[in-house]
């Protein structure tokens, strides 16, 4: 009885042990924080799709506040995030972790902040923010400016721009991209007047006519690039992954095309035809060659 159990503990200590060793050699999923941005949430479900896909690893998608974003990154509980906006949105999450963390490349040029208005109000009404201050272009906008979440950096450069421009009698709106979204769409159908904040690249320019106002302070920046950030040592510790992040860019005007899809379908539909339709771009970031 007792050889018997102990061939037995034997043979579990074995195959424990053969467990144990094969998944020490898994590589625990891939981590990627994202805050909900329309365009965050599509470049992070793509690279999860072909992380999981291509590269046969698992990801687990993180979605907090931009603070908490840098913060893990920076601590190394996320593997990357890809809405770094640089160099002067997110200057302040960035200088806080910027030697503790990878930039692995650009997902995107071009991308812009800005105050927009509904292309029905005449540019003579409201051309740039200065305009705002005429009494009743304040009365017909209720002296409110449509903002988003507090974590953002839009917000933050909103609330400078408001002191910067002496927007007397106005208050910035503190909700979320959906809130503000919700009340331009209201807005729109009813052919009200309203300021919203927005970016570039957004789905609503392709659904509604909008054109973002003058800024002639540059109080809300100029134009930005999206980087990759990444936790230290990601380049040695998981190469396949961190090559296809370096890799991925996006031209501007597809990602705001595959954003409008998303919106009409849903983000994985539209991550799905994204990479249907661009074959050669994917190979690239895959750096597959053609045999």
């Amino acid at each position: 009885m007792f050889k018997t159990l102990a061939t037995i503990s034997l043979a579990a200590g074995i195959a424990a042990g053969t467990f144990g060793a094969a998944a020490a050699e898994e590589k625990p999923p891939v981590r990627i924080g994202w805050a909900a941005w329309s365009d965050a949430e599509f470049v992070t479900k793509l690279a999860a799709k072909l992380i999981k896909d291509e590269l046969g690893q698992e990801v687990e998608l993180v979605q907090t506040d931009i603070a908490p974003l840098y913060q893990g990154v920076g601590r190394g509980d996320l593997d990357a995030m890809m809405m770094a906006w640089l160099p002067e949105t997110h200057a302040d999450y960035f200088a806080k972790v910027k030697d503790k963390v990878t930039t692995l490349g650009t997902v995107y040029d071009g991308a812009r902040l800005g105050w927009v208005v509904p292309k029905y109000i005449p540019e003579d009404a409201i051309a740039s923010i200065d305009d705002l201050k005429k009494d009743d272009v304040k009365e017909k906008l209720k002296g409110r400016i449509e903002g988003i979440d507090p974590g953002a950096g839009l917000t933050r450069l909103s609330e400078q721009a408001v002191k910067d421009y002496a927007l007397d009698g106005y208050k910035l709106q503190i909700s979320s991209e959906a809130g503000m979204l919700t009340t331009v769409d209201r807005a729109m159908r009813k052919k009200d007047w309203f300021v919203a904040t927005a970016w570039s690249p957004h789905w609503m320019f392709g659904k509604y006519e909008l054109r973002y106002i003058a800024d002639p302070k540059n109080a809300l920046g100029k134009a930005e690039r999206v980087d990759v950030l990444a936790r230290k040592d990601i380049e040695k510790d998981n190469p396949e992954v961190s090559g296809l992040l370096s890799r991925m860019k996006l031209p501007i005007g597809d990602l705001e095309a595959a954003m409008f899809n998303a919106q009409q379908t849903s983000y994985e539909k539209a991550v799905d035809k994204y990479i249907a339709d661009h074959p050669d771009q994917i190979k690239a970031w895959l750096a597959k060659d053609d045999g």
